[in-house]
């Protein structure tokens, strides 16, 4: 058996002024799981073996970063007998689709697997509107991939947590997937298969190190509800932790193996629990390496007082993200955001007092907002930069697929 796995290039609008350029962490943890297996792998990243490269669609309509379709052709091997592609985000479909259209044209008897967060949000959309998709995976892809490498098509029944074209024409939907409890038995990331040293030489990431950066996990999953979000559709709300020794190694054999000087956690939420954080802070000071780290994706700020922050300083965490979202309570309220926003402005002094950079990430736009709420929103930010946080961004919501908000938009026939 031998399984192609593809991460497809950044697709954005044409008038988009940001697609950050990151290494493929979730293309990284299925490779490991399926060799792991002993099964032969073959993983195409299209951003990192073609990252200056950019040129425009015209259909479907956009700006592309990384390989072309027919080069990405050309790089899957013919003994391929299972191809996996990647969907993290629903505005990457339109391209993902043509992709998928193109790879079922030249090897039609392979069957294709697709999986991420957009798939998981929407599989029975994207098979209806893709008929070239054969399986769509639901949530973490570590054991399903090599469930369906190992079953499909002979025992597809048995095949936990996808969605599945039948013989048919009929889709079928399998019994859930457990998630992974013991997330510290998933194989670490095979980047010896990826292009990884093109995002080391480059400097690219998720956060603000220009170093050479990688990208890691802490934690899986999110325990809260927040109504913009999908995570609770792609992980459900239970909430699992590696240990900060465990964590700690895996910085270490990155210092020895690529020579890093920094390291980006990509969690949904990283720092829940005080005890983890002070432990892993104590940890990393223990090792006597200046590895700077940060907290690019935004965090929760209830144990962020000022122990810990002073604690992270000292370990050269360069940056830390907060994640109020709103100035206005009653906007908190209705997208079930728990944060007391005084209790956050605290947070952000002492952390600031201890030297952080610091982002906090605010929207505007959503569905019951109305004119004071976006001046509250407005004063929030203001407030921010009078203590002194270097980055307030303003971000337009936007109902994405899987959330709350969607659904209740689509049922009330806001969107189509």
């Amino acid at each position: 058996m031998h399984i192609t796995l593809i991460r497809p290039p950044i697709f954005s609008s044409i008038g988009s002024f940001s697609a950050p350029v990151t290494p493929p962490l979730a293309l990284a943890y299925l490779s490991a799981s399926l060799k792991k297996d002993r099964l032969s792998v073959e993983s195409i990243d299209a951003v990192g073996e073609a990252m200056d490269q950019i040129h425009l669609l015209k259909n479907p309509e956009g700006r592309v970063r990384g390989l072309p379709i027919e080069k990405i052709l050309q790089r899957i091997p013919k003994e391929t007998n299972l191809i996996g592609i990647s969907c993290m985000f629903s505005q990457e479909w339109p391209f993902v689709k043509s992709l998928v259209e193109a790879i079922a044209l030249k090897f039609p008897d392979i069957p294709l697997v697709l999986g991420g967060e957009h798939i998981t949000a929407m599989p029975e959309f994207v098979l209806e509107s893709c008929p070239n998709v054969d399986i769509c995976v639901l949530g973490e892809g570590e054991e399903t991939i090599v469930d369906v490498a190992k079953n499909y098509p002979k025992n597809v029944k048995s095949i936990h947590g996808i969605l599945y074209r039948s013989e048919n024409g009929e889709i079928v939907r399998t019994n859930q997937r457990k998630r992974i409890r013991d997330i510290e038995q998933i194989p670490r990331p095979n980047w010896e298969d990826l292009p990884i040293e093109s995002y080391l030489e480059s400097g690219y990431g998720h956060g603000i190190n220009t170093g050479r950066t990688m990208p890691i996990l802490a934690t899986r999953g999110c325990p809260y509800q927040c109504t913009f979000c999908s995570n609770e559709q792609m992980w459900g709300l239970n909430y699992y932790t590696r240990s900060p020794q465990d964590v700690i190694d895996e910085i270490k054999e990155y210092i020895q193996n690529y020579k890093i000087d920094s390291v980006d956690f990509y969690d949904l939420t990283a720092i829940i629990k005080k005890d983890w954080i002070l432990e892993f802070g104590t940890l990393l000071k223990k090792t006597g390496t200046n590895i700077s780290w940060s907290l690019p994706s935004g965090t929760r700020s209830e144990a962020l007082d000022p122990e810990v922050t002073r604690l992270m300083a000292e370990t050269n965490c360069k940056y830390l993200v907060y994640a109020a979202e709103s100035g206005s309570q009653k906007i908190l309220r209705s997208i079930k955001k728990k944060v007391d926003l005084t209790n956050m402005i605290s947070s952000m002094k002492r952390a600031k007092q201890n030297g952080l950079s610091l982002r906090c990430n605010l929207m505007l736009g959503f569905p019951i907002e109305d004119r004071v709420d976006v001046f509250k929103t407005l004063i929030f930010q203001i407030k921010l930069a009078i203590i002194g946080v270097d980055d307030a961004p303003l971000y337009i919501f936007s109902p994405y697929p899987g959330t709350e908000l969607f659904n209740d938009l689509i049922r009330k026939k806001r969107i189509k």
